[in-house]
């Protein structure tokens, strides 16, 4: 599953989402998502997702990705999310 798959798929499944934000790798994203502005692109982006447009948010998964760390906790989610 690609990173935009990811979202889409998230964006169209409110429990799997709220149990990823509830899970210890959400946390992990969510801390890595708002540690460079303090949420303010993270909520931009799901404002634009919510509209349908998930580019800005698959754009910060995909800088989340740019570390080691990063791509296993993105792998982790991919794994964690029912198919």
């Amino acid at each position: 599953m690609d990173n935009k798959e990811l979202v889409e798929k998230l964006k169209g499944n409110q429990a799997a989402l709220q149990a990823l934000m509830r899970s210890r790798d959400g946390q992990a994203l969510m801390q890595r998502l708002t540690q460079s502005d303090g949420g303010a692109a993270l909520q931009k982006a799901a404002m634009s997702a919510a509209k349908g447009n998930t580019s800005d948010m698959v754009r910060m998964v995909n800088q989340v990705m740019q570390s080691p760390e990063g791509a296993d906790l993105i792998r982790r989610i991919n794994e964690s999310i029912p198919k």
